[in-house]
């Protein structure tokens, strides 16, 4: 499956079962509750990390719904642009942007 299917198929699921279509900021919070749920299944090493993830982007892509954003496209062009940046570590190791390519 891929991501536009994956936002096609959650959207439906959401609008049949008459979940929330129109609020995004209630969104955002309901996708941060589960960005901390996964993290904790995470950090506890449940067997549930991966169903945790699963409602993440399930959230996320029905926020990229709820907004007119082809959510799949974004991606994409996302991960092209990543691959033409250049980073070298600063003083402390972190790496900082140098170039955009």
């Amino acid at each position: 499956m891929d991501i536009a299917q994956a936002q096609k198929i959650a959207w439906e699921n959401k609008v049949s079962k008459g979940f929330n279509t129109t609020d995004v900021a209630l969104e955002f919070g309901l996708l941060t509750a589960e960005v901390g749920e996964a993290f904790t299944a995470w950090r506890k090493g449940l067997p549930d990390r991966g169903e945790e993830l699963a409602d993440v982007l399930l959230y996320l892509v029905a926020i990229a719904e709820m907004q007119g954003i082809d959510l799949d496209a974004e991606v994409a062009d996302k991960i092209e642009k990543n691959t033409r940046r250049s980073y070298l570590p600063d003083k402390n190791g972190t790496m900082i942007r140098v170039s955009d390519g």
